[in-house]
């Protein structure tokens, strides 16, 4: 047990089996209670008991086909020369009653779904019959039973329908009301309180002041939670102040069967989560790590009365991860069901890192290329929110593995029931005309973006994993865009697609405070920049920028970047440069300008660049790559992006600017 002020230190790391195994045997986890609902009020309920059938289903004989009852010994040996002649005594449509009683020689005209009259004990189809008046020709014999439903044949009286912990869909319903249930007994849903924690933390919809950030959790894991078929109980944020957070958590525990939640987990000086879930008890915590990455500072306590408080980590994707792995068993019992996880195969995009003796997880994004699906590996530990958006599911990365590699076959627990491909896929560099374009595109297209930097999406074409790639790259020797690395790095199977320009330079906060005007500026001591990932074309041009700075003052590369305050201080997208400077978090950064304009920064033109697309040869010819090619060609396009500030439209916009052999 710390004490204030102390660290936390995670002594004991557990697997999740190992940890699922500590929390079932430490604590009896079951359905919470029953109670009665109206049918139609019973979706994604689970049936509290077995149902059994108070009737026959279907409760009498009737016939499948419109058409004549009959007694079937009367047309024997009929056919088309020598029919059979029935007199008709009678008309019966759905729902009759009072039906005539068939005679030998007597038939009834007899409606799909009607009941079958007392003395018939078949059908003939209509087709195979000519009435003339009250007479009735039959062309084709019926044995007994044909084209008849017997009474109980689908569900007999006192017949197991439903089991119970059955979830109740439209299927389950259906069966409900066929055995004439107007109610039915289910168990009580969860309720799951949910709270987050940090200073840092604001309500959506509340101003944003310096060095805050939106709650993402609480609506994230709410949701989770409803999917599992629980309820969440939103008891707010709290603060890093001990008594309130004692406070909310027992409060939490007086309204709810189980609580969750997030931040506050790690071991970090103000993290007063381990000091309040021990108090909790006995036993209080019974977990204190996981051995997984991202996920070790995850905590398990349970309380007097022996519910469980579940801590998840801060980062909105790691949290949604444990909760997977961690929480849905615990819902599972707690609902009586299983946990219903979808996975599927696929191939790693690029090379994955183990985490050494803890088991490894990591969000991907799918892409089906036609001849497989390939997952590609997004940030989870970075507090990056875009994951949340571009992940399909996470792969696991066994302890004693230490890495995968590029082409490697994984398998992908899905967040949801049902991979739903896309017909367009962008992978490369980050553009907000993309952004723009996007939205445009016709109904029937799905577009799927995921930001790795141009050179990934060079990569990506390369390999067939994309249809469309954003590039923007600057060779070094020739000053020429994308050309030189389409060459470089023998890209034959695509062609190269003139996009639109964009006016790079240095991002700075209004008024530049720090008189940041140039890339020698960045080297100044107090000045803190933001990088671009490795492989994005804005890292290539600051970096030829940098060995140019480099050459005139006499020193290795190397050693210069080393006296740039940030440079190993990366992010992905132009946005989040402009964000970064916004926030404080740095003084300067290269971005494009329409980044800079967005967040009402200052902006130091470096010059413009070529930001083209790569295609591959085969995908020229798929629907929503034309829709792509058109709208890109498109007046209204142009019109719009123009307005953009730092863009320009090239007369060639759209046309093929470079293919191999050419």
């Amino acid at each position: 047990m710390s004490e204030a002020g102390k660290r936390v230190i995670f002594h004991e790391l557990l697997t999740p089996e190992d940890a699922l195994n500590k929390i079932f045997s430490t604590v009896k986890i079951e359905p919470v209670g029953v109670e009665i609902v109206k049918i139609e009020d019973s979706y994604g309920r689970v049936l509290a008991s077995d149902i059994y059938s108070r009737i026959d289903v279907p409760p009498f004989d009737r016939s499948t086909m419109d058409g004549f009852a009959v007694r079937a010994e009367d047309t024997f040996g009929a056919d088309e020369l020598n029919p059979i002649k029935l007199r008709v005594v009678g008309n019966i449509e759905t729902g009759a009653e009072g039906l005539p009683r068939i005679n030998p020689g007597e038939t009834a005209e007899i409606a799909t779904g009607a009941p079958l009259p007392p003395g018939a004990n078949a059908v003939v189809m209509v087709e195979y019959t000519k009435r003339v008046g009250d007479e009735l020709l039959v062309y084709r014999s019926v044995t007994p039973g044909e084209n008849v439903m017997s009474a109980g044949s689908d569900v007999m009286m006192g017949e197991l329908v439903l089991r119970k912990c059955t979830v109740i869909r439209e299927r389950e319903v259906g069966l409900l009301a066929a055995v004439g249930l107007r109610e039915v007994e289910v168990f009580r849903r969860p309720r799951v309180a949910i709270i987050s924690t940090g200073n840092e933390l604001v309500s959506p919809g509340r101003t944003l002041s310096p060095g805050k950030i939106y709650d993402i959790n609480t609506y994230t894991i709410s949701h989770a939670v409803r999917s599992m078929g629980a309820e969440p109980v939103i008891m707010g944020i709290v603060r890093d102040d001990i008594n309130e957070m004692r406070n909310t958590i027992t409060k939490a525990l007086s309204v709810s069967d189980l609580v969750l939640l997030s931040g506050g987990t790690s071991a970090g000086l103000a993290d007063l989560t381990y000091r309040v879930l021990d108090e909790i008890g006995p036993p209080g915590i019974i977990i204190h790590g996981l051995k997984v990455k991202p996920g070790k500072p995850t905590v398990v306590a349970v309380s007097r009365d022996g519910k469980l408080v579940v801590g998840l980590p801060g980062y909105p994707s790691s949290a949604l991860m444990i909760f997977n792995i961690i929480v849905k068993p615990i819902l599972a019992k707690m609902l009586c069901t299983s946990v219903d996880e979808t996975r599927i195969r696929a191939r790693l995009a690029i090379r994955a890192e183990g985490a050494r003796g803890r088991r490894a997880l990591y969000p991907v994004g799918l892409v089906d290329t036609g001849h497989g699906i390939v997952a590609y590996p997004l940030p989870a530990e970075s507090g990056a929110i875009s994951t949340l958006a571009y992940a399909d599911g996470y792969i696991v990365i066994p302890e004693t593995v230490e890495y995968l590699d590029s082409g490697d076959e994984v398998e992908v627990a899905l967040f949801t029931h049902q991979y739903m491909p896309s017909n367009l896929y962008i992978i490369g560099s980050h553009d907000i005309g993309l952004d723009l374009l996007i939205p445009m595109l016709p109904g029937f297209v799905r577009a799927r973006v995921i930001n790795v930097g141009s050179m990934g999406g060079l990569y990506a074409v390369k390999r067939g994993e994309t249809d469309v790639a954003g590039l923007h790259l600057v060779d070094e020797e020739t000053g020429q865009y994308n050309i030189p690395y389409m060459v470089k790095y023998d890209v034959r199977n695509a062609v190269l697609v003139r996009g639109y320009m964009r006016e790079q330079g240095l991002i700075v906060p209004r008024g530049n405070p720090k008189n940041v005007n140039s890339i020698e500026d960045l080297l100044k001591g107090d000045v803190k920049i933001v990088n671009r990932n490795k492989g994005a074309g804005t890292r290539f041009l600051l970096d030829i920028k940098l060995k140019d700075v480099a050459s005139r003052m006499g020193v290795k590369f190397e050693d210069l970047v080393k006296r740039i305050n940030g440079y190993y201080y990366e992010v992905k997208t132009h946005t989040a440069v402009a964000a970064a400077v916004a926030q404080g978090k740095a003084d300067a950064g290269v971005g494009i300008r329409a980044a800079a304009a967005m967040y009402g920064l200052d902006f130091i033109p470096l010059g413009w660049e070529s930001y083209d697309f790569a295609i591959p040869i085969d995908r020229l010819d798929k629907d929503s790559v034309k829709a792509f090619l058109n709208l890109l060609r498109s007046p209204e396009f142009k019109e719009r992006l123009e307005k953009l500030p730092g863009y320009k439209v090239p007369g060639d916009i759209g046309s093929i600017i470079w293919r191999a052999n050419t």
